[in-house]
């Protein structure tokens, strides 16, 4: 990045934050604080081991510094401020999720555009609040938007920030499926004995309820629905890929499926052998479909810094925002998160790194050389290192 570029961008920085309300998150002058400045060189600098009393008020801070990223600690400490993680005196810690669209399993790199990863970044972060809400049954979260390339979830239920690595790890493992095993979500349950029986049978079912084990339920209907809506030899075809289902297991997983759907809607797997095989077989599907991907190191660290909400991203120049539980449907991180400081005028850049840009609701594809565009692009454009500050 050019010194023009920089300039520019920690100057306009400077004019958002003036401009800006940004609301520290709660304790705030418990925790470590650290930002990157605009400097020069080709890596960024952290300045960290500091506490809100070395930096001041946050509006000031912000609009004195402009910094090109903040951040602020997910532990509470007795001295924030100290040098070394033992001289601080950790009291507890937020549980925080971090979900990257770079690192999820079904984004392509080099083929996904970057509207098209934070979407799936999104179904992603959907069924981590799954998880939180409904198998955890947390309430106290804030979730957002991180600027860049997903979103953040931060937790501060009294029940969990006083867990330590061990035990934040067992929650990574849940929401990621990891370890998890078939018979662990199957309940056993009596039946009445057949004739010539003197002790009654076992039946196997799914929970319709909750957890994983609703989980696979639901998938188990869905792959029965689609192999009940083929002509049967597609069908019989299908049931063959999975492994261990063989032609004579297949055509009685269907046949069972056939004669007995309601039992399968009310979770009862056990409606002959080979359908509880597939049943079985289908979790690796299910933990595929349905985990949280998040980065593991994130929750478990209880000292990690994560950005903070209301400040500007250096490496997109959208805003770190908080989003309402109830808004995330209709939130888009392509517009919403666009700063109006950047809306309503155009700048010259020069453009080393063409191709497309969706941002603000347009498209726009660009080619290398001088261009104008909407500030909010090229804003953009030089803080993905894509563009350099043209004269005006």
């Amino acid at each position: 990045m050019e010194e023009r570029t920089r300039a520019y961008l920690r100057g306009r920085f400077g004019d958002h934050y003036r401009q800006a309300s940004v609301t520290p998150p709660p304790a705030a002058n418990e925790r470590e604080w650290g930002f990157i400045p605009w400097t020069e060189g080709p890596g960024e600098t952290m300045v960290r081991h500091r506490s809100l009393l070395d930096l001041g008020e946050i509006g000031d801070f912000l609009g004195r510094r402009k910094p090109r990223h903040v951040y602020f600690s997910a532990g509470r400490y007795d001295e924030p401020s100290a040098s070394t993680m033992a001289e601080k005196g950790w009291r507890s810690s937020d549980l925080v999720f971090d979900l990257d669209a770079d690192h999820l399993p079904s984004v392509v790199l080099g083929e996904d555009s970057y509207a098209e990863m934070l979407e799936k970044c999104k179904d992603a972060l959907l069924r981590l609040l799954d998880f939180l809400e409904d198998d955890f049954g947390f309430d106290d979260m804030t979730v957002v938007f991180s600027g860049g390339r997903g979103y953040h979830v931060h937790v501060r239920d009294e029940r969990i920030r006083h867990l330590e690595r061990d035990a934040r790890r067992e929650i990574v493992d849940y929401v990621r499926g990891i370890g998890l095993e078939f018979d662990e979500l199957v309940d056993e349950e009596s039946v009445a004995g057949t004739a010539g029986r003197s002790s009654p049978a076992q039946k196997r079912t799914l929970s319709t309820e909750g957890g994983w084990s609703a989980r696979a339920h639901r998938h188990m209907l869905a792959v029965v629905d689609d192999l009940l809506a083929m002509d049967e030899a597609d069908a019989l075809d299908r049931l063959q890929e999975y492994d261990g289902i063989g032609e004579g297991k297949a055509t009685a997983a269907l046949n069972a499926a056939r004669s007995n759907y309601e039992q399968l809607e009310a979770g009862n797997i056990d409606v002959h052998p080979a359908f509880y095989q597939l049943a079985k077989v289908l979790l690796h599907e299910v933990v595929a479909a349905d985990n949280a991907p998040i980065d593991e190191p994130v929750t478990t660290d209880t000292n990690r810094l994560i950005r903070l909400p209301g400040s500007l991203h250096g490496g997109s120049g959208l805003e770190v925002q908080r989003i309402d539980r109830a808004d995330l449907d209709a939130f888009d991180p392509l517009v919403d998160p666009v700063p109006e400081t950047f809306r309503g005028h155009d700048i010259t850049v020069e453009v080393t790194d063409g191709g497309l840009v969706e941002l603000d609701g347009d498209s726009f594809t660009l080619e290398a050389g001088n261009q104008t565009v909407p500030e909010h692009v090229g804003v953009f454009l030089m803080a993905r290192g894509r563009a350099e500050k043209g004269k005006e």
